[in-house]
């Protein structure tokens, strides 16, 4: 069926559905089962429902369902990807299709950086008059169905819940039937979905009239007091927030004052400037939502579109609160989904482009310092996927060291365990610089941190049984960086610990001399490794009635 499957390759597709009937008729489809995510949604700290500010991201890129609807990957050159997961809370999926199921790619990647993923359903225009009023004027039976659907479709593919944009006037039995209808689709998704969620968006008033407020009013608040959160609309100044601040209460942080890129309308602060937009939200105490953060591909281009990403989120860093992992094992090469080639064991597998999100690995925090330091991605080299994390910096005069925070962790440490970095220092000569791993711990009186133990395999051209897991080998250099490339290092260590938290897992880079010259360094991050010794023991299970389907021979 062409819903399902490409009518060009018959590769299977990500879909949307069309208007109520196709909703109402929508069930479970063996054909579909290609849209199910297989990442379920890592833990974090702090969980969403702390009372912090959060950040939403809603996705909306020329339509929606582009190169990201093939399930499988595609040859795309140049794709568009999101990466900076650590600082973002929620994922919107957005388009202009009445049911926009989110691709399973994003599903995956979000979920796999502990960031749940929505949905939209949408109606505007006259058909979309049309459609509520069908599903919302009559009685309940109606509206209840179509709340059931929308959280059976999100059970069934594994995302999290909806955001619902209702753009159009609605009749006086249409809209006295919106708030029991909002809170019936959210005590739904609360039942169907594990930490699901429900968010309003700022539309029609409890009149039915459509207009915008930029903020919580009295006129719209009885659908934000129906749901999850309110997702406000772009054209505020400082008195929405302060208006807003005040009637929200305590649910303040349930408020997402919405910020367009794009810059339309009479707003603080786009492109560039969303930072302004970010500090005054912040100011008072709102979470936000970010609009179509693809501004940086469309506007700006695809050429330099990884350097101008890193470019557009290093300036919103101060407003963006963190999120720490606080699970093991930790374990990624970094790829992005992602390349130019494919790479495994440090050796091109494949040339060309690919593009395929489910392959996303975990990704850390980007941190970015004017002038002395820079993380991005080298698409050039890499250990396992398409690409590495090049560490960029100086250590200033004076300094032997720098450290970069890869990941900030919130867990208790195991009693014992497997740390391995892989490696490769590009540029002046590697004997000046030596590069580690530095793992801190929460201050605690009880936490005893007893051997570091360097193990055999530090250098990578002499197998050795002890590293877990990894047989070292010459990380083969790619052809682009000249005479100065190092081969790949290996560091594996194991580490004792006693009631002990785990903080920060960040890279050191220390030069042997001290020197009153500032030195720069480049350094590719193949592979690094955070693992619990016990596991690494543990022999894995056993997969057991292991059955294939939908099988194309080529």
């Amino acid at each position: 069926p062409a819903r399902h499957f490409d009518t060009k390759t018959t590769e299977p597709i990500s879909f949307f559905l069309s208007g109520l009937e196709e909703l109402l008729a929508w069930q479970p489809d063996s054909n579909g089962d290609f849209n199910v995510s297989a990442v379920p949604l890592a833990k974090r700290q702090p969980p969403l429902h702390s009372r912090r500010p959060r950040t939403l991201v809603c996705h909306d890129m020329r339509g929606g369902y582009l190169e990201d609807r093939f399930i499988q990957g595609s040859a795309t050159r140049n794709p568009y990807v999101f990466y900076h997961w650590r600082y973002i809370d929620i994922f919107v999926y957005f388009s202009h299709h009445t049911v926009t199921i989110p691709p399973v790619c994003w599903t995956n990647a979000a979920h796999r950086n502990g960031v749940p993923v929505l949905g939209t359903f949408i109606t505007e225009w006259t058909d979309g008059e049309k459609l509520c009023e069908a599903f919302l004027a009559g009685g309940a039976e109606a509206y209840r169905t179509v709340a059931e659907q929308l959280a059976r479709i999100a059970q069934h593919y594994r995302f999290d819940g909806w955001l619902v944009n209702i753009e159009n006037t609605l009749s006086a039995g249409a809209v006295g039937n919106l708030p029991p209808f909002l809170r019936h689709l959210t005590a739904q998704v609360h039942g169907a979905v594990p930490g699901g969620l429900v968010i309003w968006y700022d539309s029609v008033l409890q009149n039915g009239a459509l207009r915008w407020q930029n903020e919580l009013t009295e006129e719209n608040r009885v659908f934000f007091d129906a749901c999850d959160g309110l997702f406000t609309n772009y054209n505020w100044k400082e008195e929405h927030l302060e208006r807003t601040r005040a009637l929200a209460g305590p649910r303040h942080t349930d408020v997402y004052v919405g910020v367009d890129v794009f810059a339309r309308g009479d707003v603080i602060g786009g492109g560039f400037d969303t930072d302004k937009s970010l500090r005054l939200i912040r100011q008072h105490g709102l979470s936000a939502a970010i609009f179509a953060p693809g501004w940086v591909y469309e506007h700006l281009g695809e050429e330099n579109f990884l350097r101008n990403e890193n470019k557009f989120w290093g300036s919103l860093a101060e407003y963006l609160p963190t999120h720490s992992i606080c699970t093991l094992p930790l374990a990624t090469s970094f790829s992005l989904g992602m390349g130019t080639s494919r790479f495994l064991d440090g050796k091109e597998e494949e040339a060309g482009p690919w593009y395929d999100l489910s392959a996303q690995e975990i990704q850390p925090l980007y941190p970015e310092r004017e002038g002395r330091l820079s993380t991005s991605c080298c698409l050039q080299d890499a250990w396992c996927g398409g690409s590495s994390l090049r560490v960029q910096g100086t250590i200033p005069p004076g300094e032997e060291r720098v450290a970069v925070r890869l990941f900030s962790l919130q867990m208790p440490a195991p009693p014992k365990l497997f740390l391995t970095l892989l490696y490769k220092l590009e540029g002046p000569p590697p004997e000046d610089f030596t590069v580690a791993l530095e793992l801190t711990t929460w201050d605690s009186g009880t936490c005893h941190e007893g051997n570091v133990t360097p193990l055999p395999g530090e250098d990578p051209a002499t197998p050795s049984g002890e590293c877990p897991a990894i047989t070292p080998c010459l990380w083969a250099s790619g052809a682009t960086h000249g005479a100065h490339s190092a081969p790949l290092a290996l560091r594996c260590y194991e580490l004792d610990l006693q009631d002990c938290s785990l903080r920060d897992l960040s890279l050191l880079v220390s030069r042997y001399q001290p020197s009153l010259q500032e030195m720069p360094f480049t350094c590719l991050l193949g592979e690094v490794r955070v693992l619990d010794a016990a596991s690494v023991a543990a022999s894995p299970p056993q997969v057991q009635s292991l059955s294939a389907s939908q099988l194309w021979w080529q």
